[in-house]
């Protein structure tokens, strides 16, 4: 088994590598190759499998290179985010789309389809969401960010009903916790506020207690990327492009579980300074509905307690036997 991860040094991408590399099986078969690119892949293991590609996805002959002895299966992580990609849009187009679109089309093979499991974004459904909100919204992206991931969507379930690549597309909500570092994500007030909780440093949240969003732990996020890779039969006959399960949790709630886990004498490190303008495009999240995902098999990280567990303590995959190469989110 060959598997290719784009984007390994990213946030998702490294906890993706570690687990990859820890069950050592993907879709029911020894992982004997584990391709990781990035322009950067000094934070990875050392390991006898991985095979390190150094460079940019936009770069089409390095690409060729690194799928000419074959794939069979991919994680396409790497992009460039919203707020980035809106301050420089030629990069985000190049990155987003274009690279995207190249990748699709290097991948392309009706005799053996490689798995290609896409990492998309819920930045397709814009900034005004309907009250209650379901996974069959319609897209109405505002951000060239969520242009290009929903094009790249459409691109991907036009090859997979041409039976040139086996895709499925996961829209991903804000993934926690990050790095407290620049990324260029306007929504990295999550990860920033639990982080400094956690390491007991004061912190101004830009939205106000009652702002609601979207989560899930890098964990729980990772569980779900690999077990898109290990659909099979009339799941994918009949949808090729899932909403992730989500927590549906207001600033208020994550502060209440952070004290609970770190110590309620931490709630006066946190103040807040609402951006009107930001809250209203990342703090106004409606609930989110999701039978079909749910139904699939995908997952959240349960609770607002569990989900600051997994986000910033994550512990090592577990592997269940009943249920193939699948891994769970640790509940301790």
């Amino acid at each position: 088994m060959r598997v290719l991860i784009t984007g390994a040094n990213g946030f998702v991408g490294r906890e993706l590598v570690r687990c990859l590399l820890a069950v050592g099986r993907l879709r029911g078969q020894a992982i004997g190759s584990l391709l990781v690119l990035d322009k950067d892949l000094q934070d990875l293991p050392e390991d006898t499998r991985l095979r390190r590609h150094f460079g940019s996805v936009t770069d089409p002959a390095l690409m060729r290179r690194v799928l000419a002895d074959g794939i069979d299966v991919v994680f396409h992580l790497v992009s460039v985010p919203g707020g980035a990609a809106e301050e420089h849009y030629e990069l985000g187009y190049q990155v987003n789309l274009l690279a995207s679109l190249e990748l699709l089309n290097q991948l392309r093979n009706k005799t053996r389809p490689p798995v290609l499991v896409y990492a998309s974004s819920v930045a397709v459904y814009g900034g005004v969401l309907p009250a209650r909100m379901n996974e069959t919204a319609e897209l109405h992206p505002e951000l060239s960010y969520g242009t290009h991931k929903a094009m790249v969507e459409s691109a991907i379930s036009d090859l997979a009903r041409r039976g040139d690549v086996d895709g499925r597309v996961l829209r991903l909500p804000g993934i926690v916790a990050r790095p407290r570092e620049p990324n260029g994500l306007r929504s990295a007030f999550m990860s920033d506020l639990m982080r400094a909780f956690a390491e007991d440093e004061p912190y101004q949240c830009p939205v106000s207690p009652e702002a609601t969003a979207w989560w899930m732990s890098s964990r729980c996020c990772v569980n779900n990327l690999i077990h898109a890779a290990g659909l099979e039969g009339t799941l994918l006959a009949a949808q090729r492009v899932w909403q992730l399960p989500v927590l549906h949790l207001s600033i208020a709630q994550v502060i209440d579980a952070l004290a609970e886990r770190y110590g309620q004498e931490r709630r006066a490190l946190i103040s807040h300074a609402p951006d009107a303008r930001l809250e209203a495009l990342f703090g106004r999240m409606p609930p989110l509905k999701t039978p079909q995902a749910r139904a699939a098999g995908f997952n959240h990280d349960r609770n607002a307690a569990t989900l600051v567990r997994n986000a910033l303590n994550p512990s090592n995959p577990r592997h269940s036997p009943l249920n193939g190469d699948t891994f769970h989110v640790a509940a301790n």
